[in-house]
């Protein structure tokens, strides 16, 4: 095992017969290589790092098991992804690629703004955005031309404001299972490694979860995947898009084979050494009966300069699991294991966005109907006024003393929820995410995730019980 994190040492030394902790760069493997003399090699479980070193192996002549080079070259190249989704008659967002700032607004106008902007072959929401003005479309081709390699063009797709799942999928080369689709709780344009995410899904309908199984098997058959693949999905309207399928491992792995009973890395693993899934019948293994939520674990308080509003770009250094028997029990849990411990009362200030008002009242009253009281400043105050709603107004912090910094640092605010639209909106409200963080105040930098806090915080005051994973699953062959 070559593993490039100093985590390791301790977490991985009984995995294998030997473990290196190298650096992932094909200088490093070719020297492990010429050591341990291998027969082939699996790279389909180290993420984005290790998938870009496939095309390595298959130079130098080293056999890899599974999803061959090219078929993981085919679904990283934009260009060939596209061809890749026409043969699969497949629709996903309108999207250029471009290399220059004149392209980039060229390409803007054509498809519509928002769009979502980020280098070809990117790591983790590295340098992504996502554009709502030709003003941010200058800025940020500026920063990226200057920092950059431009050997790789920038990639500009219609952003679809809808909501986002994911899909795990296991294949042995004809067949295929998707043990679960997961469904995330943030609209799209939040990194899958920063989103809540749930499964069973809550909202999707029965077209749509067809939809999802049978694209899915087009691309694993389409690119020959053999092991796993991932497929992130974005739903608007009735129309189901693909926003990228990656033939590998992804980092929810972990969380659905927990949430479904099915050891996907396991079974990838057989697969790969020739197993079908027919002799190895993970369908036997399915569980369920309860709710699981997966919440990532921001670093924030380690870091207290950095904004907590979360994007495309990915800031989580790991993530929790929430078990239960529904969705608010599953959620309360998840927020408690990431160290988010939801108020049962108190002030809850609420300062968002245009885009996101729509949907505020309704949030607003669920807090209100559990007896929280709302605190908000002069625009959200009067918008949740007029809508019936009783409100506090608060001064901003430029607006004088005191304002509701101050009755943060007072111990006045039980719950923060404060949504950001582009950098300017972002900036304005900085202090207050900052204030929060530094001050240990409860936070929601999404409409979405309000909404869940509030249905989780209702639920809390009913009965909450802790159970073992081995439990649920014993209590599900049971009923």
């Amino acid at each position: 095992l070559v593993n490039n994190n100093p985590e390791t040492v301790s977490t991985d030394f009984d995995t294998g017969d030997r473990l290196y902790f190298d650096p992932l760069n094909p200088e490093s493997v070719d020297n492990i290589i010429a050591t341990e003399k291998p027969d082939a090699c699996v790279v389909q479980f180290g993420g984005q790092t290790a998938i870009k070193l496939a095309k390595h192996m298959d130079e130098i002549g080293l056999p890899i098991l599974g999803t061959p080079a090219d078929a993981i070259d085919e679904a990283e190249d934009r260009e060939r992804f596209d061809e890749l989704l026409e043969r699969c008659n497949i629709p996903r967002a309108p999207g250029r690629t471009v290399f220059n700032l004149d392209e980039a607004l060229a390409a803007a106008e054509e498809i519509g703004l928002p769009v979502l902007m980020r280098p070809s072959y990117v790591l983790g929401g590295q340098n992504m955005i996502v554009a709502y003005n030709k003003a941010d479309i200058i800025e940020y081709m500026g920063v990226i031309t200057e920092h950059v390699d431009m050997d790789h063009p920038v990639l500009l797709d219609k952003y679809i404001m809808g909501t986002e799942c994911e899909v795990d999928a296991i294949c042995d080369g004809e067949n295929f299972l998707i043990p679960g689709i997961m469904e995330q709780v943030e609209r799209t344009g939040v990194h899958s490694g920063d989103s809540i995410c749930v499964y069973p899904a809550q909202h999707l309908t029965q077209a749509e979860i067809d939809t999802m199984v049978d694209y899915t098997g087009r691309f694993a058959r389409e690119l020959h995947v053999t092991g796993l693949v991932n497929v992130q999905y974005a739903i608007k309207g009735e129309t189901v898009y693909v926003i990228e399928a990656n033939p590998r491992a992804s980092r929810t792995v972990p969380f659905i084979s927990k949430a479904t009973g099915v050891p996907l890395p396991y079974m990838a693993t057989q697969v790969m050494l020739g197993k079908t899934l027919d002799e190895l019948d993970p369908w036997s293994m399915r569980r369920g009966g309860f709710t699981c939520v997966k919440e990532a674990v921001l670093p924030f308080q380690r870091f207290p300069g950095v904004d907590i509003i979360l994007g495309p770009e990915m800031h989580s250094t790991g993530e929790v699991m929430g078990m239960g028997s529904d969705f608010p029990e599953a959620y309360y849990k998840s927020q408690l294991a990431s160290g988010q411990d939801l108020p049962q009362g108190g002030n809850v200030f609420i300062s968002v966005n245009d885009r996101d008002k729509p949907i505020l009242p309704e949030v607003a009253a669920m807090f209100a109907d559990l007896g929280f009281h709302l605190l908000a400043t002069r625009g959200t105050a009067r918008y949740l006024r007029e809508r019936g709603l009783e409100v506090e107004e608060v001064l901003k912090v430029y607006e004088g003393r005191p304002n509701i910094v101050d009755r943060m640092i007072n111990g006045d605010v039980a719950l923060v929820i404060n949504t950001a639209s582009g950098k300017n909106t972002a900036r304005d409200s900085k202090s207050i995410r900052h204030t929060a963080v530094s001050y240990g105040v409860p936070y929601c930098t999404t409409v979405a995730g309000a909404k869940a806090s509030a249905i989780a915080i209702g639920k809390r005051r009913e009965d909450t019980h802790v159970e073992s994973l081995q439990e649920y699953y014993a209590r599900e062959a049971r009923g």
